[in-house]
């Protein structure tokens, strides 16, 4: 590949290397004062040609404003929808339902209970977790699990095992898996 030529910012007055598909004309870097700059004379040359002086000038475009302004009467006063609701207020919309884990269940082999998840949570979890593991997407998962369920008070203070307490991604080694 070619090296390309650098160029002098008529702003800032460094070197920068212009865009390929624009190298001809391009005279202004793209740090954001010289962008401002490089917009301003741009336009100080847009109305400066004669065709130009009186653009959005004039009667008719008074009475163009008004009408607008007629027929749009609250367009200024309206809120923003971001500003209506939240997320957070639509979420606490519903209150709780206490409901207490069962240790004494039975639980499925892990083979055939970590492909019964869906697989966006599986995806999630294992680049979460930077394993592929099955071990370590189950124990993720029961961990996230019982963390939502003392968010939504479903489970009073459950305290998680030392061994599900370390991720793999917090600089805990992943288990080596056993030969085949």
């Amino acid at each position: 590949m070619s090296q390309r030529r650098r160029r002098r910012c008529l702003c800032c007055k460094e070197l920068f290397a212009p865009d390929p598909r624009s190298r001809y004309h391009q005279r202004f870097c793209s740090k954001a004062g010289c962008q401002k700059a490089s917009k301003a004379l741009s336009q100080a040359r847009w109305r400066a040609k004669p065709e130009n002086q009186d653009h959005w000038r004039g009667p008719e475009q008074v009475e163009r404003v008004r009408a607008w302004r007629k027929a749009h009467p609250e367009y200024w006063k309206k809120e923003s929808s971001q500003a209506v609701g939240t997320l957070q207020e639509d979420c606490s919309a519903q209150p709780p339902v206490a409901q207490q884990l069962k240790p004494e269940l039975v639980r499925a082999p892990l083979q055939e209970d970590c492909f019964t998840q869906h697989p966006l949570i599986l995806g999630l979890i294992s680049m979460l977790t930077t394993s592929t593991l099955q071990e370590d997407i189950d124990s993720t998962r029961r961990r996230l699990i019982a963390r939502g369920h003392e968010i939504l008070g479903m489970v009073p203070a459950t305290r998680l095992k030392a061994h599900e307490q370390k991720t793999p991604g917090s600089g805990a080694p992943a288990p080596t898996p056993a030969p085949v």
